[in-house]
C-alpha cells in the first residue's frame, strides 16, 4: 500500500504542486484545505494532470475540532505515514494591516497539526517556513546558522513561532521529526498549464501581478521602491520555481524516513538572487511580452535583499533546482494564458 501523507493547504499554489511530485513518488496524498485562499478549481487541474482527483478533507485547520475530527476520519481508514503542513495565510503587506488574523490562523492551525499527529501517531512532518524567519540578515547569501533576527511583518514571526513550537515539540521526547523548510521566492506553474498560482482578488506577490499587467487585466506593475542600497535600486530575492519546490518536500520525507530523530531546518532556494527590474526584464525576453509598470514607494515589511546559502539541502536531502528564471517565468505566463481564454 502507498504511503499515506497529509498535506493541509494542498488545493493552494505550492500544495497542489507538493500533491502532483508526491503521486509522481508513489505516495497517497489526502488534502485538507478550506478555499479560503484557493479554488476548487484547482482539483480539476489535479485531475487533469493525475488522472484522478485526490483524497480531499474540507476543513479548516484553524479550528481544533474540524481538524482533529478530519485526522480520525483519514486514520480510521490506514496508517498516516506524514504530515506536509502549508495551511497558513502568507501575504507580508496584508499581515502588517491584519496582524491578528494571522497570528490566530498561522500559529493555531500548526499547534492543532501537532496534537493531531501526537494522537494519531504520526512520526514525519514536513513544515512549510519561509526566508522570512531571518528578517534583514547580516550577511548574504544566508545559510541555516544564520541568527533569526527580529521578524520584519507579522507573517515572519509567525514562521518563526511555529518554527519554535516543532522544535520544542520534537525536544519534548515526542517520536515526531521534522523538517523546516525555508522557502524562498516560490514562482512558475505546472509545465502542464494545468495548475498555477491563483491568488484571490488582488495579488500581493509579484509575479502573479506581473503576468496579469502582462496581459492588461490589471493596472500597470508598481515596484515597490528604488532607493534600496542595491545595483538598481530594487529589492533582490531569490526566485525558485514551484515544481523545484514541491519536488524538495518528498525529499524531506524520504530524509525523514530515514533519520532516528530529527528536527532540521533547510533553505530551499537557487543560491543567488534577482532584483525585481531583472525579473521584469527575464519575463519580456522569455516570453517577448512587455511588462507596464511604474515606480511606487517602499512598502511597509519589505526587506532589502536575500537571497539562499542552499548546500545543506543539496547534501542532506540529495535536492537541487532543475529550473532557470525564465523557465518559471514562461510556465507562469502560459498559466496566465489559459486563464485569459
Amino acid at each position: 500500500m502507498n504511503k499515506r501523507v497529509v498535506v493541509t493547504g494542498g488545493a493552494g499554489y505550492i500544495g497542489s504542486h507538493t500533491v502532483v511530485e508526491l503521486v509522481k513518488a508513489g505516495y497517497t496524498p489526502v488534502i485538507l484545505d478550506d478555499f479560503s485562499n484557493s479554488t476548487k478549481e484547482v482539483l480539476s487541474g489535479l485531475k487533469a494532470i493525475l488522472g484522478f482527483e485526490p483524497a480531499l478533507e474540507e476543513v479548516d485547520c484553524s479550528s481544533r475540532t474540524e481538524l482533529l475530527q478530519a485526522f480520525d476520519r483519514i486514520a480510521a481508514e490506514g496508517t498516516i505515514d506524514g504530515i506536509i503542513h502549508f495551511a497558513a495565510f502568507k501575504a507580508v503587506g496584508e499581515s502588517t494591516q491584519r496582524p491578528l488574523k494571522y497570528y490566530a490562523n498561522n500559529i493555531a492551525s500548526t499547534v492543532h497539526i501537532l496534537e493531531a499527529s501526537e494522537t494519531h501517531n504520526v512520526s514525519n512532518l514536513v513544515f512549510s517556513s519561509s526566508c522570512t524567519v531571518y528578517g534583514q540578515p547580516d550577511t548574504i547569501p544566508v545559510d541555516e546558522e544564520a541568527p533569526v533576527k527580529g521578524a520584519e511583518s507579522p507573517y515572519g514571526y509567525t514562521k518563526q513561532v511555529c518554527e519554535r513550537i516543532i522544535t520544542d515539540f520534537v525536544a519534548s521526547g515526542s517520536p515526531l521529526k521534522a523538517a523546516l523548510l525555508r522557502y524562498f521566492n516560490p514562482i512558475g506553474a505546472h509545465p502542464s498549464s494545468h495548475i498555477g498560482e491563483l491568488p484571490l482578488g488582488h495579488p500581493n506577490n509579484l509575479v502573479p501581478y506581473l503576468t496579469q499587467a502582462a496581459a492588461k487585466l490589471r493596472d500597470p506593475l508598481t515596484v515597490f521602491g528604488s532607493d534600496y542600497p542595491t545595483p538598481d535600486g530594487t529589492c533582490i530575492r531569490d526566485y525558485i520555481h514551484v515544481m523545484d519546490l514541491a519536488n524538495a518536500h518528498v525529499s524531506a520525507l524520504h530524509w525523514l524516513s530515514e533519520q532516528e530523530n530529527a528536527c532540521e531546518a533547510f533553505n530551499l532556494g537557487t543560491g543567488h538572487g534577482n532584483s525585481v527590474l531583472e525579473v521584469i526584464q527575464a519575463f519580456e525576453q522569455a516570453t517577448g511580452v512587455p511588462v507596464p509598470h511604474n515606480i511606487g514607494a517602499r512598502r511597509p515589511g519589505d526587506i532589502t535583499a536575500i537571497f539562499a546559502e542552499a548546500s545543506k539541502a543539496r547534501h542532506e536531502l540529495s535536492w537541487t533546482c532543475k529550473y532557470s528564471l525564465e523557465d518559471a517565468l514562461r510556465d507562469a505566463w502560459n498559466w496566465q494564458c489559459t486563464l485569459i481564454d
